[in-house]
C-alpha cells in the first residue's frame, strides 16, 4: 500500500478547505457586507458584485413581480414600495422593488409571460426623467433599442406591465415621463394591465389619485394573472434587533452619518445624492428688514472638495429634523426610554434595501433619516389602525383610512404630520405597539432640498450662494403653524454663526453640530445637482429674466456673471430683469447689488420692479410690468433673446407664459393661438427656460 507523505496530507487538506469554501460560499466565516461602505459610501449607484440582469435577479430570489421606480424626491420610491408590499400581502405576489439605475434593459424582450413589471415614474422639471431613470428612458425611447434577441417587430410581446406616473399639472409637460414610457412599451408590443395611472401634485391630489387608481388596477391584474385576494395583514420587510451589548458611544454605531466614510470621520468624493460634502458656511445674513419674516443669504465654501458648479445649477441641502418634532415623535410612539438604544436593522425580504446604515439608534433614525414632518398617507393610517392603543382609536384610524373626505378634513387640510395625527386620535396613551419596522417602511426617507444657486461660477467657483425664504405657514382653522424643515435649520445655523449660543428659530431646536459634533463650526451637508437652466454661451445674446421673490436667485448669478464678463472686456448683450416683491423697504432682495451691477453694465442692464403692496387698489405683479413693456420684449425676442422664468409654478410661471403669448400676438398682429405656438416652439428650442417649483 502506497505511503501518504506530509506533502500529500497538505494537498488533501487544501482541497478539502477549498471544497468547503466553494459549497458553503463562506457561510461559516463570512462577514455580512455593509452596503453603506466601499462604493456606496462614495455615492456610487453601482452595487459591487450585484447583477444588473433583472431576470437573473428575479430568478435568484424567486420573484414574479418587479416594481421599478424613477424617483427624484423619494415619493415614487415610496409608492413603489407600497405597491410591492400590497401585492405581496393581498395577492400573494412574490414582489421586489428595483431602482431603475441598478439594472440593464436589453433583455426586457425575454421577460417571462407569467411575470409582471410595474413602472412608477416621476416627471422631473420640464418633462425630464428623474436622475435615476435617465438611462432607462433614453434606452426605451431610442429609435431602435438594442434588445437582446435582435430585430423583432414586437420584441416586448411577452411583457405585461403596470404604470403609474407622478406629475404636476402646473408644468407644461405634465406626467410626460410615464406617458412616453407607456407609449414606447406599447409600441414594442408590451401589454399594459389596467389604466395608466397619473397623480397630480399640482392639484394636491397625488395621494388620492394613487389610491383611486390602484384598486381597479388590482382588479384587472387579478383577472389577467389569475390571482386570489386574501386578507392583508402586516408582514415586516425589515427586522429590528436591539443590541444591548453596544452603546451609542461605540465608534461602530451610526448616529446620523450617511455612510461609512463619514462614520470614520473621512470625507471622500464624489459628492452626490448618496454622499454629501460637509461644507463650512463662510457667510450668512438676513435679507429682509422686517421682524416677522426671514430670507437668508448664505455662502457655502466648497473649496477642497472638487465640487464644481456652473451658473444656474442647484445646491442640495441635507436637512436635520427639528428637535421639537423628534421629541414629539419619540414621545407619541412610546420610544422615550429606549431612544438611544442601539438597533440593527436587516432586510427580511432578500431584495429589500435598508434606507440607512446600521447599527444605529432609534433617535438617530428619527432625527436624520425619516421624513417625520412630511404629508401623511391615508393608506399608512389604515396600516397603523391595527396597532392602536385601544378600540376607540382603532375605529377612528380605520375611518380616517377608508373615508377620503373625512381624512381630508381632519388630516391633510390641516397639514398634520404623523405624530400629530396619532396624538390627535389618542392623546392619552402612547402608540408603543407600532413596530419600528412599520415606521421605517411607511415613512419616507428624508430627502435633500434643492435651491437655485444665486452666484456665478465664473465669479466665485469655490463658493456657492443660496437665497432662501424661511417657511412659516399659518393654516386657516389649524392650531399650529407649519414650519419649513430645512429653511428653519438654515436659520438656526445663521443664528449660531451670528453669536446665538442656543439658536431656537420659531420655537424649533436643531442638532446643528451634527452626529458626534461633525458639523460643528457651522457646517452643512450639501451636494450639487446640475441643471439645464443656463445662460447662452454667447454673452452678447440678449436675455429676459422674470423672477419675483426668491425666484430672483439664479438671476443674481446671471447678472453677476455678465457684469464680470463686461469687466473683462467681453461684449455683453441687453440684460432685462422683471423682479417683484411686496415693498421696497421690506423685502427688495439684493437692492444695493443691483446698483453696483448697473454701474458696470450701464444701459445693458434694465430692471423693472413690481412692488405689489405699495400701489393703492390693484396689486402690481411682474406680468403687469411685462404688459407695459411689450414692445421691448418683442423686439428682443426678434433678436433671438433667451427668456427665463424662476419661481412659483402654480400661478406666476403660468401667468407669465400666458402673458408672453399675448404680447407676441398683440405685437406681431397674429391671433393668440399663434402666440402660444411661438412660446411652445421657444420652449422646445431652449429659448424659453423655467426653473420653477410648486
Amino acid at each position: 500500500m502506497a505511503q501518504i507523505d506530509a506533502l500529500d496530507i497538505v494537498v488533501l487538506a487544501l482541497l478539502l478547505v477549498g471544497s468547503v469554501a466553494y459549497f458553503t460560499k463562506g457561510t461559516y466565516w463570512g462577514v455580512p457586507k455593509d452596503p453603506y461602505a466601499s462604493s456606496y459610501a462614495n455615492g456610487s449607484a453601482a452595487k459591487a458584485g450585484k447583477t444588473r440582469n433583472i431576470l437573473e435577479k428575479m430568478d435568484e430570489s424567486g420573484k414574479n413581480c418587479v416594481v421599478f421606480y424613477g424617483s427624484q424626491t423619494g415619493t415614487a420610491e415610496d409608492y413603489a414600495s407600497r405597491l410591492a408590499k400590497e401585492g405581496s400581502s393581498r395577492f400573494g405576489l412574490k414582489t421586489m422593488v428595483a431602482d431603475l439605475e441598478d439594472y440593464d434593459y436589453e433583455n426586457l424582450d425575454e421577460f417571462p409571460a407569467d411575470k409582471i413589471a410595474f413602472f412608477v415614474l416621476a416627471t422631473y422639471g420640464e418633462g425630464e426623467p428623474t436622475d435615476n431613470a435617465v438611462e432607462f428612458y433614453e434606452f426605451i425611447n431610442g429609435e431602435s433599442p438594442a434588445f437582446s434577441k435582435g430585430e423583432e417587430e414586437k420584441p416586448l410581446g411577452n411583457l405585461k406591465y403596470v404604470t403609474f406616473g407622478l406629475g404636476n399639472n402646473t408644468y407644461e409637460h405634465y406626467n410626460s415621463m410615464v406617458r412616453r414610457v407607456d407609449a414606447a412599451l406599447r409600441k414594442f408590443g408590451a401589454d399594459r394591465i389596467g389604466a395608466a395611472g397619473e397623480g397630480d401634485d399640482g392639484a394636491g391630489t397625488m395621494e388620492e389619485d394613487f389610491l383611486a387608481w390602484k384598486e381597479p388596477m388590482w382588479e384587472a391584474l387579478t383577472e389577467k394573472m389569475g390571482l386570489e385576494e386574501r386578507e392583508a395583514v402586516y408582514e415586516p420587510v425589515f427586522s429590528v434587533e436591539e443590541k444591548p451589548e453596544l452603546s451609542a458611544d461605540d465608534d461602530t454605531v451610526y448616529l446620523g452619518e450617511p455612510n461609512k466614510n463619514h462614520l470614520e470621520g473621512k470625507q471622500k468624493g464624489p459628492y452626490n445624492a448618496h454622499n454629501p460634502y460637509i461644507a463650512p458656511i463662510a457667510e450668512s445674513k438676513e435679507l429682509f428688514t422686517v421682524k416677522d419674516r426671514n430670507c437668508l443669504h448664505m455662502e457655502i465654501d466648497v473649496s477642497g472638495s472638487n465640487i464644481t458648479y456652473t451658473t444656474g445649477d442647484h445646491v442640495a441641502i441635507w436637512p436635520t429634523n427639528a428637535g421639537v418634532e423628534v421629541d414629539r415623535f419619540i414621545r407619541v410612539l412610546g420610544l422615550e426610554e429606549k431612544r438611544h438604544r442601539v438597533i440593527n436593522v436587516k432586510p427580511i425580504e432578500v431584495t429589500a434595501k435598508v434606507p440607512f446604515p446600521t447599527p444605529t439608534t432609534y433617535d438617530a433614525v428619527v432625527r436624520y433619516h425619516m421624513e417625520i414632518c412630511g404629508p401623511v398617507s391615508r393608506q399608512f393610517v389604515s396600516t397603523l389602525a391595527a396597532f392602536a392603543p385601544n378600540e376607540k382609536a382603532k375605529a377612528e384610524m380605520t375611518k380616517l383610512g377608508t373615508d377620503a373626505d373625512y381624512f381630508k378634513s381632519k388630516i391633510s387640510s390641516q397639514y398634520l404630520n404623523i405624530a400629530q395625527v396619532l396624538h390627535s386620535v389618542c392623546p392619552d396613551q402612547p402608540w408603543s405597539a407600532v413596530p419600528f419596522s412599520c415606521l421605517i417602511e411607511g415613512i419616507n426617507k428624508i430627502q435633500p432640498r434643492y435651491y437655485s444657486i444665486s452666484s456665478s461660477s465664473y465669479v466665485q467657483p469655490k463658493k456657492i450662494s443660496i437665497t432662501a425664504v424661511v417657511e412659516s405657514i399659518r393654516i386657516p382653522g389649524a392650531t399650529h403653524i407649519v414650519k419649513g424643515v430645512t429653511t428653519n435649520y438654515l436659520l438656526a445655523l445663521k443664528q449660531k454663526q451670528h453669536g446665538d449660543p442656543h439658536p431656537d428659530p420659531h420655537g424649533l431646536t436643531y442638532a446643528i453640530t451634527g452626529p458626534r459634533n461633525k458639523y460643528d463650526g457651522i457646517h452643512v451637508p450639501v451636494h450639487v445637482r446640475h441643471s439645464n437652466f443656463k445662460l447662452p454661451s454667447d454673452s452678447a445674446k440678449p436675455i429676459i429674466m422674470v423672477g419675483p421673490g426668491t425666484g430672483v436667485a439664479p438671476f443674481r448669478g446671471f447678472v453677476q456673471e455678465r457684469a464680470e464678463q463686461a469687466k473683462r472686456g467681453e461684449k455683453v448683450g441687453p440684460t432685462i430683469l422683471f423682479y417683484g416683491c411686496r415693498r421696497r423697504d421690506e423685502d427688495w432682495l439684493y437692492k444695493d447689488e443691483w446698483d453696483s451691477f448697473k454701474a458696470v453694465l450701464g444701459e445693458n442692464l434694465t430692471i423693472f420692479n413690481a412692488f405689489s403692496r405699495e400701489s393703492p387698489g390693484k396689486k402690481v405683479y411682474v406680468q403687469h410690468l411685462m404688459k407695459q413693456n411689450a414692445k421691448l420684449i418683442n423686439d428682443l425676442l426678434t433678436k433671438k433673446s433667451n427668456f427665463y422664468v424662476c419661481g412659483d409654478a402654480a400661478h406666476m410661471a403660468r401667468e407669465v407664459s400666458d402673458m408672453l403669448a399675448e404680447i407676441i400676438a398683440d405685437e406681431r398682429g397674429v391671433d393668440l393661438k399663434k402666440g402660444e405656438e411661438v412660446v411652445k416652439n421657444m420652449r422646445s428650442s431652449g429659448a424659453y427656460q423655467e426653473d420653477v417649483w410648486s
